[in-house]
């Protein structure tokens, strides 16, 4: 059983409130979990105390037993300083793709 940490949606239709609750993968994304961990509402700007409650010492205790988080749970951890992201390195989708497109022709012409 693999147990990742992420986000279960709540609230009403277009006023959406997330759940972070420890869960089994194969569970669905707002169905049955484990444990919930806090809570994330978007709709409060972003330096209000109460759009990210967490209780840092559940997170803690299923990171050690080996939770995985998901993405965006993991920036909420990298920023409260739990634990570091690494950044995602994907170079080729900075570059606009007609640019991209470009490159491969020319790339193309010289092979």
């Amino acid at each position: 059983m693999s147990v990742v940490i992420r986000l279960a949606r709540a609230g009403t239709k277009k006023r959406p409130v997330y759940h972070v609750v420890a869960a089994d993968s194969r569970f669905p994304r707002d169905g049955r979990f484990i444990e919930r961990l806090g809570h994330f509402n978007p709709l409060l700007p972003k330096d209000s105390e109460a759009r990210l409650k967490l209780d840092m010492d559940k997170v803690k205790a299923w990171l050690d037993k080996g939770a995985q988080p998901s993405d965006r749970v993991m920036r909420f951890l990298d920023a409260a300083g739990v634990k570091k992201r690494e950044p995602r390195k994907n170079p080729i989708k900075a570059v606009p793709r007609k640019e991209r497109k470009a490159q491969a022709e020319a790339a193309a012409k010289s092979a």
